[in-house]
């Protein structure tokens, strides 16, 4: 019987956050001991980044989306309980106060994440570097590089780049290229201390407004500009992605199209289509974007 459990002080020291959005990027000699908590493992996607791609999702977020798509992937589980009447196959447990979670029980049916009112999940697992170079390499012959994802896959930013250190400096890895998925809110400075580390990152833009930004993430939107044109002057910015919601964020286009002109590295631009499946709240009422909608929207960036 394999189970998952978690302690609580480990999950918070996860996900502690300095001002600046970095836990540290310190490199120890039992480095590969080092933990992250990790919200779900995909060892084949071609939709994280170019080519194949080995994906590593981090649980936690430091923006709170109305429109965000993984919900469950925003806080760490706090062992509150609520999930394990909800659970049709006796996967979940308490003990000592903290949840257990059977994978051999465990029939992947999202019951519990759809009923967690932390936006959680139980199934979030701390796995150390070790155990994520152990799952990486069988598939590393048939990958092109490593997506590291969230929730917000910098606010675990010592774990990032001690991982990716690990790829660069493995013989049987370092022909992959390793690209961080983010929101862009890291701060300028811990950009700089990792810089070395990573190809590249994909970084979303919610809204070129301030106001608007702040309405549906919680969050200014100043660093994001600042993260984007600091990783354009350093070659970094391998792609910008702009959620396209109809009647709310569609009409930024024009703005968003203004700064990717600005940028001297030309980066590739990812229109993606609202789609009200899967999002909570008042999401849910947001009409879906059309694929003649998204085309028009497409064509402010050519």
């Amino acid at each position: 019987m394999k189970i998952s459990r978690f302690n609580r002080s480990d999950d918070s020291m996860l996900l502690a956050q300095t001002s600046d959005g970095c836990t540290g990027c310190s490199h120890s000699p039992d480095a590969e001991s080092a933990q992250a908590l990790v919200s779900r493992i995909i060892p084949f996607s071609c939709v994280d980044g170019p080519g194949n791609r080995f994906v590593i999702f981090l649980q936690g977020c430091n923006f709170q989306c109305k429109n965000c798509h993984n919900p469950h992937s925003m806080n760490a589980c706090d062992h509150c309980g609520d999930c394990l009447p909800g659970c049709p196959s006796g996967a979940l447990s308490m003990i000592d106060g903290a949840v257990e979670w059977d994978t051999t029980l465990c029939q992947s049916c999202d019951q519990c994440i759809d009923i967690c009112p932390k936006n959680s999940t139980p199934m979030a697992q701390n796995i150390s570097l070790a155990e994520v170079i152990e799952q990486l390499l069988p598939a590393a012959p048939f990958l092109t590089g490593v997506t590291v994802s969230g929730g917000e896959a910098t606010m675990q930013l010592k774990f990032i780049q001690q991982l990716f250190r690990l790829i660069k400096n493995h013989p049987q890895l370092s022909h992959l290229d390793r690209l961080i998925d983010s929101n862009g809110y890291l701060g300028v400075k811990s950009w700089q201390k990792i810089l070395p580390d990573f190809d590249g990152a994909m970084i979303d833009i919610k809204a070129i407004d301030d106001t608007l930004h702040q309405e549906l993430t919680g969050r200014s939107n100043q660093r994001v500009l600042e993260s984007i044109h600091f990783l354009d002057q350093h070659n970094k910015l391998t792609e910008l992605r702009f959620l396209a919601i109809p009647d709310v964020t569609d009409h930024q286009a024009d703005q968003v199209a203004a700064v990717v002109a600005s940028l001297s590295s030309k980066p590739k631009v990812r229109v993606n289509a609202f789609s009200n499946t899967a999002v909570k709240g008042e999401a849910k009422k947001w009409r879906n974007l059309s694929l003649d909608e998204k085309k028009l929207i497409e064509e402010k960036f050519k």
